[in-house]
């Protein structure tokens, strides 16, 4: 089907445009269920339907293709098709984006009671180990305002769990193996039945593996893993801002028997800079000048992120006039270009004068005193005027 011809993600599970993750997978279970093949055998138009409903949830859970798919349709998706982003069903094999959808939404379970789950596959068989994803971590970092507009190397420090050197992660002591669990028969999971479907859930007493240590390893206890003190470098981009994240993948807690490892989150915090402030990838400031630079203007020189430059004040300046400076700003972390510095002209008044500067005050109001009479002098001119025409203007009509 052309992408012309797709029906839109949201229409066919019935929801809105902003539906929550929640509503879009309650959507899919429905229509799931509805129209799994194990409960529609040889029904070709209902396989279709699971498989254009089963679409529709897969880029619709996912917040990098909803956007794409939101802003550009169906031909946003073209990216995605079929090289292993997970966009795109084959019919050889419907399930084969699947398992995280159906293990997510479903959990393990049959849907006909017959060992077929809709759900993950996996569990332990014959008293294999299953492999285990290790656990993502989180810290945080404080970085200066310059570092954060600029960019840095930092080396931090993280306490993650790493496999045992001892026991290799299996949990037994070198020269033992597990045991099978009694209770699951190694295959990590109890299934009850429920109805029309069997119910899978982890071994309550193997916790999942399959296996039980009888004799655990001396160095880790049976965990199969240790805790390790990591030295790392990260690299913290230019334009960070205070509050995002970094994501270091594959440097959380390590995977046991052959599982992936997890990713480290850092949050970056970024201490206030003593004379900028931040608004997206602006900066400002305020600039105080005097009286007399205001009113004959003049060059002051002044901050900048990479040191400072000369700025020109107009004559007239008036006080809480801004100016711009273009790309002396941050530069656009994900984006092309670089922010601006606002600056924030503030006329100062001065507190304590001397004799002679009073003396010129004095002496400047003087002036500012018979520019004022003569303004109102031009004003009632102008006003006596506008009233001799208008009074002319009503004989006319008169």
């Amino acid at each position: 089907m052309s992408n012309g011809n797709k029906r839109d993600y949201y229409d066919i599970l019935g929801i809105q445009k902003g539906a929550s993750k929640e509503e879009i997978k309650k959507a899919y279970r429905k229509l799931a269920l509805q129209y799994h093949p194990d409960r529609n055998p040889d029904n070709k138009d209902a396989e279709a339907k699971f498989k254009e409903a089963s679409e529709a949830a897969e880029v619709l859970l996912s917040d990098e293709k909803r956007t794409r798919y939101d802003q550009f349709g169906h031909a946003g998706m073209d990216g995605f098709a079929n090289n292993g982003g997970g966009y795109g069903f084959s019919n050889e094999d419907i399930f084969a984006n699947l398992g995280s959808i159906f293990g997510d939404i479903f959990g393990d379970f049959d849907f006909m009671g017959d060992g077929r789950r809709g759900g993950r596959r996996g569990g332990s068989r014959g008293g294999r180990e299953r492999a285990r994803a290790g656990h993502d971590l989180a810290l945080s970092m404080t970085i200066d305002f310059d570092e954060a507009a600029f960019g840095i190397k930092k080396e931090i420090s993280v306490m993650r769990n790493v496999e045992c050197p001892t026991c290799h992660g299996k949990g037994s002591r070198p020269g033992t193996s597990p045991t099978t669990c009694d209770q699951c028969k190694g295959h990590g999971e109890v299934r009850r039945q429920q109805g029309f479907f069997a119910i899978a859930t982890t071994c309550p007493k193997c916790h999942g593996s399959g296996q039980m240590i009888t004799d655990p390893c001396r160095d880790c206890h049976g965990e199969g893993k240790k805790r390790h003190k990591a030295n790392l470098e990260i690299k913290v981009p230019a334009g960070i801002d205070n509050g995002q994240k970094l994501k270091l993948s594959g440097e959380g807690d390590t995977g046991l028997n052959g599982g992936p490892n997890g990713d480290l989150y850092v949050t970056i915090n970024v201490n206030k800079h003593e004379f900028f402030e931040r608004d997206g990838f602006d900066i400002y400031c305020t600039i105080p000048i005097t009286f007399s630079e205001a009113a004959l203007g003049t060059e002051i020189e002044i901050p900048v992120l990479k040191g400072k430059i000369l700025l020109k004040i107009p004559a007239g300046t008036q006080a809480g006039k801004k100016m711009r400076l273009k790309d002396k700003g941050i530069v656009k972390l994900g984006a092309y270009g670089i922010g601006d510095q606002i600056i924030t002209i503030q006329v100062e008044t001065p507190t304590k004068l001397s004799n002679e500067q009073k003396e010129l005050f004095e002496k400047l109001a003087q002036l500012e005193r018979k520019d004022k009479e003569k303004i109102r002098a031009n004003f009632n001119s102008t006003t006596e005027s506008a009233n001799g025409i208008f009074e002319k203007m009503k004989d006319l009509f008169t």
